[in-house]
């Protein structure tokens, strides 16, 4: 037992892992001693520099702490040695020299981390029609002449107009600011980029460069709640040249989005640090994208950006209290063009950014982003696309008619609030398979094609070691443990199976299957059970409000998008219930939609209108009042359905007998479920 008065709280984001130490332990050896992924090669001797970490500003009202950077040693002589020879970012420190002297929070960023996060977002493969809002254009313009007195600028206009046909245009200062050097560089020769969607028809300059450039680029951009993508894209060609994630920095104020609203409540000027780090991330990922294809962030005129509405506020600057309560009132819905600098972003001087717009209070801009890459308000047969993350987005509908709500099914899906779990790196447990006659699992790994009991498997994960569970691998270990029988319908452990495989095993007054009995042990508990069968009833219930919106009992077509989605094997996802039957030749993944429908609006201007207009008769379903959710959210806790016969899904999985209790249990997490809304 250790003594409250002379130890203090540590809490590790992003893995939310945590304990009581003594003051003055240094923050590397807690991390060490919690399993915290802190890389350090010089042994703590603040040579190598790689275990920096971030202390967290404020009150985390989730964890229960107050934390603050005089809960910390004083920068030490060591780390001012470092910070003068080596690189030492504002704000950071080094774990192995700081010593904890109160209750903290420390966030260990992803290049401080030994397994750097997986960011599985992708580019998807589609055809896009290029009518990018920005062009290229190539002038030869006059030299000034004392006998015709008249500004560069004006004569650059004059050239595009005579040249080009291209007329109306302005141009903003910070192009002015470089006008005059790039037309004497080129000796009069000079390539300008136009962006043409603003209103009036009006024009803007956003980028010169000397002589004749041939490239000229924009960046797609999708927020979420944990992990930033963004795609270099080639505005001619409508290539992606170069792709780079990270995690997003605001996870150390708050893992979900309503934690982070918390901060931002009990934290005053707290949403202006949450944009900060927001636009500090992006202009990184700017930075590494272009380095990745060779050029300069000054190439990228244009930027495009989509995220959930708590993501849209905070980048644009606003506060997003609002968004933390009913009526979940946005501040702005519509879509938004700002110049990039504006938004603190660094990009060409004149560079525009684009915001798709949101649908509602908690259905964003990333959902219109989907709307645009999966296109279900062009389709005759009705569609379900469910954007899987934090907060559920779920649209159903066709051409006729489209509805879209959100559903809270919290961070379980991607690893939190599961005693092994994580998210997605080299060495998490993806796949799992259990023999239903012996109840042995074998399981495979992020960064591996083998099995666990294929030759060489050890060999193979040697860099990595086995680290945890990640979101796929834990859908499927709870669907693989119900169709074998360890768990029943109402997800209750089978203690009795103790006896035939000494995986099962008591804990407290329930039982657990141990998946690895090793190091580091992972065992599936009954509360992890209970954590994902939550998860997916919030799921399935908001998907059960729009079916019964439209007087529909089963969905033809099945779309799964965002990161999480695109590596769910369909089948897992039916048995464990996440989404309705149908066949499974009909549940495709829609890869990160949301980013695609961010590219497809860089590269074609007129998608900005198509979504704009589809975005105004999409029908909002709240969730939070909606009498019906409770008893489909009921339902929906049992695996993997208390009352649908799951036929489709029956024809290809034999499923156990439809046996299940729902208690008390899931009948009040119903209600909390429709307070989160």
């Amino acid at each position: 037992m250790t003594d409250a008065k002379t130890d203090a709280l540590i809490v590790f984001t992003p893995s939310g892992k945590r304990g009581r130490f003594p003051l003055g332990t240094p923050v590397l050896q807690a991390a060490r001693q919690l399993g915290v992924d802190i890389d350090s090669v010089c042994g703590g001797r603040a040579i190598c520099g790689r275990c920096q970490i971030t202390v967290g500003e404020g009150e985390f009202a989730k964890h229960g702490i107050t934390s603050s950077d005089s809960h910390l040693s004083g920068f030490s002589k060591v780390e001012e040695r470092y910070a003068e020879k080596r690189e030492l970012k504002a704000g950071r420190r080094l774990s192995c020299q700081t010593k904890l002297l109160a209750d903290a929070v420390i966030d260990v960023p992803p290049e401080s981390q030994v397994h750097k996060q997986v960011v599985r977002k992708r580019a998807e493969a589609r055809v896009i029609d290029l009518d990018p809002a920005t062009r290229l254009y190539f002038i030869e313009v006059e030299e000034p002449d004392m006998h015709h007195p008249s500004s560069d600028l004006e004569r650059v206009y004059k050239a595009l107009a005579e040249q080009w046909d291209v007329k109306d245009v302005n141009c903003g200062l910070g192009i002015m600011k470089v006008l005059q050097p790039a037309l004497r560089k080129g000796n009069w020769k000079v390539t300008v980029s136009v962006f043409d969607r603003l209103p009036g028809g009006v024009k803007e300059i956003t980028g010169i460069w000397p002589g004749f450039h041939e490239k000229v680029y924009g960046v797609a951009v999708d927020v979420g709640s944990t992990t930033i993508a963004a795609h270099l894209t080639d505005l001619a060609t409508g290539d992606v040249v170069a792709s780079s994630g990270l995690m997003n920095p605001q996870i150390r104020f708050g893992e979900d989005l309503m934690s982070r609203v918390s901060y931002v409540m009990m934290n005053p000027g707290g949403d202006r640090e949450m944009t900060a780090v927001i636009r500090e991330a992006l202009n990184t990922l700017c930075s590494n994208v272009a380095e990745e294809a060779g050029i300069t962030v000054g190439d990228i005129a244009e930027i495009v950006l989509v995220g959930n509405p708590v993501m849209h506020h905070l980048f644009l600057g606003i506060d997003p209290i609002e968004l933390g309560g009913a009526p979940f009132a946005l501040a702005t819905g519509m879509a938004m063009t700002r110049l990039a600098s504006e938004l603190d972003l660094n990009l060409a001087p004149g560079a525009y950014c684009y915001v798709l717009p949101c649908i509602a209070g908690h259905v964003g801009a990333d959902t219109a982003g989907v709307v645009l890459s999966e296109s279900p308000h062009t389709s005759e047969d009705i569609m379900l696309v469910v954007d899987v993350g934090t907060n559920a987005e779920i649209l159903l509908g066709s051409k006729h008619r489209l509805l879209a709500c959100s559903s809270p099914t919290g961070p379980a899906f991607e690893g939190a609030q599961i005693s092994g779990g994580q998210r997605a790196a080299p060495g998490a447990i993806e796949r799992v398979r259990i023999n239903p006659e012996t109840l042995e699992p074998r399981f495979r790994v992020i960064g591996s094609e083998l099995w666990s009991d294929d030759p060489g498997f050890e060999e193979s994960i040697a860099a990595t070691g086995v680290t945890g569970i990640c979101g796929s691998g834990i859908i499927e270990v709870v669907a693989e443990m119900y169709l074998a029988g360890i768990i029943n319908q109402d997800g209750q452990v089978d203690g009795t199976l103790q006896e035939k495989n000494a995986r099962i095993r008591p804990t407290g007054r329930t039982h657990s299957y141990v998946l690895r009995d090793g190091e580091p042990f992972i065992a599936i508990t009954q509360n992890d059970v209970r954590a994902i069968q939550l998860a997916k009833a919030a799921l399935h219930a908001g998907t059960r409000l729009l079916m019964d919106k439209l007087g529909i009992d089963e969905v033809p077509k099945v779309r799964l998008a965002g990161a999480f989605g695109s590596h769910i094997d369909t089948k897992y996802a039916m048995v464990l219930g996440l989404i309705p039957d149908c066949s499974l030749n009909n549940v495709q993944s829609a890869g990160n939609a949301a980013g695609t429908g961010a590219r497809i609006a860089l590269l074609n201007k007129a998608a900005r209108d198509e979504i704009e207009n589809v975005v105004r008769h999409i029908e909002k379903i709240e969730t939070a009042v909606e009498p019906m959710f409770q008893q489909h959210f009921v339902e929906a806790m049992a695996i993997p359905h208390k009352t649908a016969d799951y036929r489709h899904l029956s024809q290809v999985v034999t499923l156990p007998p439809h046996k299940t209790v729902i208690t008390a249990e899931a009948d009040g997490s119903a209600r909390r479920a429709r307070r989160r809304g």
